[in-house]
């Protein structure tokens, strides 16, 4: 019997941080399984030269090509939303193309697999009588609350802004502990249309065959389970951590290399991921609480972009947001970068995983910009990074995250739960084409 071999197209969001883990999810599967071929479509936001920088550090194989769709200089499309809608045509052509003339010779067309900001395409992949599917980049709590707000704002039509300055605690589905509203993304809960705007996005998860999802059983066996008991809610594979290859040779090697030379166990990471930024006051103490606890560092700053936009951006000198000194005063112990591979998140960590330190998570950005977010203060979060650092405190978050980074690494052996759960997925791909 010939085998048959089938091929994805992927679609990352625009940005960096899903297309890293995008690429390397395809390179995972292709390693998995000779018969996959993938297509990566990206999308980059005007000015964004990381991008590039990127996708010629990766191995050359037949197997993964990249697409570049166009690029807009038109500054409203500095919505994510409007630039990503704005590639339909786009991602429809190429559809239609690889569905004449697939990649490779003896390949069909199996599906698309879509950024979770991606759900637009689904369209595409109806049109076209194709499976659908997501990659959330986020875990399986997440994706559990992003259910639970859909259902809130358009099965119960509840005005989810109420909960903007709430102190009530909510029961989600795919948490174990109630979930503070005050830690709830601030999108999701601004007067206006851009709550529905972000949850109409979301809502369309249902309509998929199957959702990937950047996690593992093991660390989050709750959320899974629940997901999983939902029969009502697509097929959810646990296929993570999707970490990078040590085998590309990567832009940020300056970075390892600073860190292979710190003592073992010494350095704190501070990263909140590619939107995540502070505005200068908030900068401030982060900077002056490092300095004072004697700490190692590294920490990923970013500019925040303009007011009420989705922008990636980039200080050209961090001395222009840092105090006085402060580059010189930690040279040697710390390391200020860009981008390296939110609230909610770190209510997880503390609340549910044990895995980190609690501080004041009161620094709310709004997203429109208009409203200044409380700062929390340089003596709190040193006190945070000195119980976190002591050999005899820490709370035991790092032997907590000690034994979760072995169970990571067993969960993508032959047998394990990821391994087992990318073995699924690939056969349902497989299934497409029979």
């Amino acid at each position: 019997m010939e085998t048959k071999n089938a091929e994805l197209v992927f679609v990352p969001s625009p940005g960096l941080s899903h297309l890293v883990s995008t690429v390397e999810l395809a390179k995972l599967l292709l390693d998995r399984d000779g018969r996959l071929s993938i297509t990566v479509l990206i999308m980059k936001f005007p000015k964004d030269r990381a991008v590039d920088g990127y996708t010629k550090n990766i191995s050359s194989d037949s197997r993964l090509r990249f697409i570049n769709l166009p690029t807009h200089d038109d500054a409203t499309l500095f919505k994510m939303f409007d630039f990503i809608d704005n590639q339909v045509t786009h991602v429809r052509d190429i559809v239609s193309n690889l569905i004449k003339q697939p990649s490779l010779p003896g390949s069909q067309l199996a599906g698309l697999v879509l950024d979770m900001f991606c759900t637009k395409f689904i369209q595409v992949a109806d049109e076209f009588n194709l499976a659908a599917y997501v990659y959330f980049t986020s875990g399986a709590a997440a994706l559990g609350l992003f259910y639970h707000l859909v259902s809130l704002r358009f099965e119960q039509d509840e005005n989810l802004a109420k909960y903007k300055s709430s102190d009530v605690e909510l029961p989600v589905p795919c948490f174990s502990n109630p979930v503070p509203a005050k830690v709830l993304p601030a999108v999701f809960v601004e007067e206006g249309p851009s709550s529905t705007v972000f949850l109409s996005y979301f809502k369309r998860l249902t309509e998929t065959k199957g959702i990937i999802v950047n996690t593992f059983y093991e660390l989050e066996s709750y959320a899974i389970e629940s997901l999983l008991a939902d029969s009502k809610k697509p097929k959810v594979y646990p296929v993570g951590p999707i970490m990078k290859s040590s085998s590309d040779q990567s832009f940020d090697e300056d970075i390892k290399k600073w860190l292979d030379d710190q003592p073992e166990n010494s350095v704190v990471f501070l990263c909140f991921g590619t939107m995540g930024s502070f505005e200068e006051a908030q900068v401030k103490e982060i900077a002056l609480a490092l300095e004072n606890s004697g700490s190692r560092f590294l920490w990923s700053l970013r500019k925040p972009g303009p007011k009420g936009m989705i922008e990636l951006t980039e200080y050209d000198d961090f001395n222009e947001v840092l105090p006085e000194g402060f580059l010189e005063r930690t040279e040697g112990i710390g390391k200020v970068i860009g981008w390296a591979p939110q609230q909610l998140n770190a209510f997880q960590l503390v609340k549910e995983l044990g895995m980190a330190e609690a501080i004041r998570i009161d620094y709310k950005k709004d997203f429109k910009g208009e409203k200044q977010p409380e700062i929390v203060g340089a003596e709190e979060i040193e006190a945070a990074i000195r119980r976190l650092m002591a050999e005899e405190s820490g709370s035991g978050v790092r032997q907590k995250v000690k034994e979760m980074k072995n169970k990571s690494r067993m969960s993508l052996m032959e047998g394990g739960s990821s391994y087992n759960a990318q073995s699924l997925f690939i056969e349902d791909v497989i299934r497409n084409i029979a």
